[in-house]
């Protein structure tokens, strides 16, 4: 019990949402008015880790938050700068005595939650902060001697087994004071980038809770048989309403356990199954990016570090544009391109074709992503191209080297998915989208040869591995 609070300040962060919502709820019970307040960042022009689509369904989100809070008689506070000497003025211009706060998984969240603290003890408020991120925190999944997990399969384990927490009630009323002076709420215009909302999904809470609403319903049951294939509508479409927190991980999961509870066949709950495990998936990258932080920077396993990657070139360009003359490559891109998002199963696909087809630093690709998706979370992606380049935390080691052809046939064996992305393409019989052409001549006049072969690309990629390997004496 925490206690009672004339005015308290709620600093939304990655928690763009009023229900299910740890530290606002808190800040509810805790005072007699509360504050909620958005600090958005003041760089200009562009950024190494987002990009136009993510913040134009950035900007959507804090319009909805706005409008969700009026109906609990809060007002939404925009203010810009950095977050420690924002919050402190507020602090003073609005007479709080709390602060509450969700914490951030990432190392820059966690640098300036520690320059909040210090503010706030200088001020001497209390300040509060929630883990919200993640139905698990990196702390309570450890080995038996209290180390990290190196590896995701133990890590599950452990993870299924623990008593997950459950959804928090609406919190009442915020009485919001008024005459406290806000920023509108933000535009892409206010960063200096177009308003790039074409092609993204809806922002904002109540889009969120339907599509967690339509995944319960249906999707998720068949998680387990679709959610590799590209061209069929095979996966939650929740990860950006995590990412920005939209939803609550302990909502979702709620949602989860009930349809696996209500499904009617062994299959059906296997789905179910499949996406809790990819819940877990997320919180295993948390842990790692909490527990080993130099992954942005270096390689996880540093066995790998030094590897001789190739400088970027015209490969990379063709790469970035979707023009390799691999059609799932392409196609994958182009999707990401056009609509900030990227089918997971494709997402690998393209990662590991940058990485050991063309040799390219998976650095490159990891900041390509996160300009262009718009769930684009540290930690996962992080994670996923260290996965791909074979550097990071998982059991298989570096040759591990999809085909893309045949991935292709696999996931993706009648077109559905190359043709809508690739629609030059729409008339090529779906067996020759599969494989090199055997005529040596493009597949249609205007779509790219092969930049590479990757038969000879595999070769080498093990011989790259192999001779790091010896030189570093592992």
């Amino acid at each position: 019990m925490l206690p009672p609070s004339r005015l308290a300040i709620h600093w939304f962060r990655r928690d763009l949402r009023v229900l299910d919502n740890s530290a606002l709820h808190a800040a509810a019970a805790a005072a007699s008015q509360v504050l909620p307040v958005y600090i958005r960042s003041d760089w200009q022009g562009s950024h190494l880790w987002t990009g136009p689509k993510r913040q134009a369904f950035l900007c959507r989100s804090l319009a909805s938050l706005a409008n969700n809070l009026e109906t609990l008689e809060g007002r939404l506070i925009v203010r810009s700068g950095a977050a420690d000497e924002v919050l402190e003025q507020l602090i003073v211009e609005s007479g709080a005595d709390a602060l509450f706060f969700n914490r951030d998984p990432d190392p820059f969240g966690r640098a300036m939650e520690l320059k909040v603290e210090a503010m706030a003890k200088r001020l001497g408020i209390a300040c509060h902060g929630y883990h919200d991120v993640s139905l698990h925190a990196p702390g309570e999944v450890l080995t038996q001697e209290g180390r990290p997990y190196r590896v995701y399969t133990p890590y599950s384990r452990n993870w299924l087994a623990l008593e997950k927490p459950v959804p928090l009630p609406k919190p009442g009323p915020l009485a919001t004071p008024a005459g406290i002076p806000s920023l509108p709420v933000p535009a892409p215009s206010q960063w200096g980038l177009p308003d790039a909302a074409d092609g993204i999904l809806e922002a904002g809470e109540r889009a969120a809770l339907d599509r967690l609403k339509a995944a319960a319903g249906g999707r998720i049951q068949n998680y387990g048989l679709k959610r590799d294939i590209p061209g069929a509508a095979g996966t939650s479409r929740l990860s950006q309403d995590l990412r920005f927190g939209l939803l609550s991980p302990r909502t979702v999961f709620a949602k989860a356990f009930k349809a696996r509870a209500a499904s009617t066949s062994a299959v059906e709950r296997a789905g179910v199954d499949t996406f809790i495990k990819e819940l877990a998936w997320r919180e295993f990258y948390f842990a790692i990016l909490w527990h080993f932080p130099h992954v942005l920077e270096h390689e996880f396993s540093a066995d790998w570090r030094g590897l001789a990657w190739q400088e970027p070139g015209e490969s990379f360009e063709a790469w970035k544009e979707g023009r390799t003359g691999f059609p799932l490559v392409d196609a994958g891109i182009r999707e990401l391109l056009a609509t900030g998002f990227m089918h997971n199963r494709v997402r690998m696909i393209v990662a590991m074709f940058l990485t050991k087809d063309l040799h390219l630093d998976w650095r490159l690709g990891e900041q390509f992503f996160m300009r262009h998706l718009v769930d684009g979370e540290i930690a996962s992606n992080n994670g996923g191209w260290q996965w791909s380049a074979g550097t990071g935390a998982d059991a298989a080691p570096y040759f591990r080297i999809q085909n893309p052809w045949t991935q292709s046939k696999r996931h993706d064996p009648d077109g559905i998915y190359i043709r809508r992305w690739v629609p030059e393409l729409a008339g090529v019989p779906s067996a020759l989208l599969h494989e090199a052409p055997k005529s040596g001549r493009p597949l249609v006049p205007g779509y790219p040869l092969p930049c590479v072969d990757h038969s000879t690309e595999r070769d080498r990629t093990l011989a790259i591995f192999k001779k790091h390997r010896e030189k570093s004496g592992r």
